[in-house]
This record gives structure tokens, C-alpha cells and sequence, in this order.
């Protein structure tokens, strides 16, 4: 999975208009975060078809970074979140953004933004 990072200005609209053209490619979001920091908007989001929200992106002029991000599933108990972020922080793994993507019986499913997804393989976290 990729995660999308679009910085925006912070006008009404412009989430509205990311996904109106995501949407008209056949592109579904599976998770997004989106927050205002006085005029500039930040949009994080994991879609279904990286490929085509690259082609959204670029063909609508606008600048994105992308990273890779990784997929954890937990039991919903007290502690399983302490857990997963102490064994991440203890690799020298820094979080840079967390997203939950469902909960239900079977636990919590996350996707995480790490600084360097790589490393993670070497040590089989991913």
C-alpha cells in the first residue's frame, strides 16, 4: 500500500475536488486523514489503485509525495497499541502517520506511514 500526501491550500472545495477526480477514475479511497494549519490544507490518503490516483494527481497538476506504508492487525485489548508502537520505536522505526482501516470482532487492521519502510523487511516486521 502507498500513502498519498498532498499539500493544498485551505479553501472550501479542495478536498471535495481531490476526490470528485478520484472518484471519476474508478479510484477508491480506503482511509484518509485531512487537517488545516492556518492557509494550507494536508491531505493523507491510501487508495486502491495507486497507479490510477497517480495519474489523477499528476494529470490535475498537483504535488504529491508518496511513501510506502506498512499493515498491522491487533487484538482490541488496553496495551496492543503500546505494544505495536514500542516493538516499531525500538527497531528506530519513527511513525509518520497511522490510520485505522476497520475494527471489528477479529481486532483492529492499521496502516502505518513509517520513515523507513525498509528497514522493517530486514527485521520481518512487514
Amino acid at each position: 500500500m502507498i500513502e498519498f500526501s498532498v499539500q493544498t491550500p485551505n479553501e472550501p472545495g479542495v478536498l471535495a475536488t481531490l476526490a470528485r477526480n478520484l472518484g471519476s477514475a474508478g479510484v477508491n479511497i480506503v482511509t484518509l486523514a485531512a487537517i488545516t494549519i492556518a492557509d494550507e490544507g494536508y491531505i493523507k490518503l491510501v487508495v486502491d489503485n495507486d497507479a490510477a490516483a497517480r495519474r489523477v494527481l499528476v494529470d490535475a497538476s498537483v504535488d504529491y509525495e508518496e511513501r510506502r506504508i506498512i499493515s498491522a492487525k491487533l487484538h482490541d485489548k488496553p496495551g496492543a497499541l503500546a505494544d505495536l508502537t514500542e516493538a516499531l520505536a525500538a527497531s528506530g522505526t519513527n511513525i509518520e502517520a497511522m490510520y485505522l482501516l476497520s475494527s471489528s470482532e477479529d481486532g483492529l487492521h492499521f496502516a502505518i506511514s513509517v520513515d523507513d519502510s525498509e528497514r522493517l523487511q530486514a527485521v520481518g516486521e512487514d
